[in-house]
């Protein structure tokens, strides 16, 4: 067997280092090719950009499938997340479409949905319509046939308050280390919820939903994910929201709690033992959304994804039985 000298290792090494940068820009460019703008999808009041990506086994669009919507949180961007978090090789493999709103720094000078205010939380109003548009528009372009929709942090926040504000446009939902609706009336009163969690007791959270929505009577499925140990949003609203939707649900029965190695899930079900709500609770971990490098589409540690024993985006699209 030949030896190989110095120079013709270090050239080795440097078709080595070019194979790869080429295979990942092909792969970074097929991520970014699969994700397309959405245009003309009606008024947009909150200013708000999106992307979507539809599986190509349901392209052309005339074959029903399910949306998943995806709000991003502060100092993110949506299609990034996307990647990161699992959602986008699970819309791939399970395929189900997503949309991901943009918050633009004209709006957010951190890229936060403004969640905390009126202008943009209330319904058909600012960023909550525009959202609303983006869904709608897109459900009829996709001829998507149920609409679930997930937010981390404000996203999460944000996804309160629009399955709140429209129960009826979505099949189910998931927050991710957020906040019940409404807590919030401005920016002070949005950081002492962050803080201290919510200054409304849970049947007061319970009267307002209902308050805005006098005819309801279902209510959207819901999954709550929170960080023990995080810093940024106090765990105390992850159990406020589960018990508030609980309570919308007219849940009675005692819930069953479920501990596993790392983390704890808690269900409420109904009379006919489906659950319909699940509050995630995880050990040890801050302010983020879960992912499981280890596992098929489990997602990819970065900031504020937050390495865990369970993927949140698996375990929620279990959940919605996608």
């Amino acid at each position: 067997m030949p030896v190989l000298t110095m120079p013709a290792i270090k050239h080795l090494n440097t078709i080595f280092l070019a194979i790869m940068l080429t295979l990942l820009s092909h792969q970074a460019l097929a991520t970014m090719t699969i994700l397309e703008k959405l245009e003309n999808f009606g008024d947009n009041p909150g200013d708000l950009d999106a992307s979507f990506y539809l599986p190509q086994e349901h392209k052309p669009t005339n074959k029903q499938t399910s949306l998943v919507v995806l709000l991003h949180g502060c100092a993110q961007q949506g299609e990034n997340l996307a990647q990161q978090s699992g959602f986008l090789g699970l819309a791939n493999k399970h395929g189900f479409a997503l949309l991901l709103p943009q918050q633009g720094l004209s709006n957010n000078i951190k890229r936060c949905f403004n969640w905390y205010s009126a202008d943009d939380y209330s319904k058909n109003k600012g960023e909550s319509l525009s959202i609303k548009n983006m869904i709608t528009a897109l459900q009829k372009q996709i001829n998507a046939d149920n609409v679930y929709i997930i937010g981390l942090s404000a996203g999460g926040a944000m996804a309160s308050s629009m399955l709140v504000n429209y129960p009826d446009l979505f099949t189910a939902g998931a927050v991710v280390a957020g906040i019940p609706f409404p807590c919030a009336d401005g920016l002070i009163t949005g950081i002492s919820c962050m803080r201290n969690g919510p200054s409304q007791t849970v049947d007061e959270l319970v009267t307002q939903a209902q308050t805005l929505n006098p005819k309801q009577r279902a209510w959207p499925k819901l999954a709550v994910w929170t960080g023990k140990n995080d810093s940024i949003v106090n765990p105390l609203n992850s159990l406020f929201l589960a018990q508030q939707w609980a309570q919308l649900f007219a849940l009675t029965a005692k819930p069953i709690i479920e501990k596993k190695t790392g983390y704890t899930i808690t269900r409420w079900q109904n009379a006919a033992d489906e659950v319909q709500i699940e509050l995630v609770e995880v050990e040890k971990l801050d302010h983020g959304i879960m992912v499981n490098p280890d596992a098929e589409n489990g997602g990819e540690a970065a900031d504020y994804l937050l390495t865990s024993p369970v993927s949140t985006a698996k375990q929620v699209i279990h959940f919605w039985q996608l």
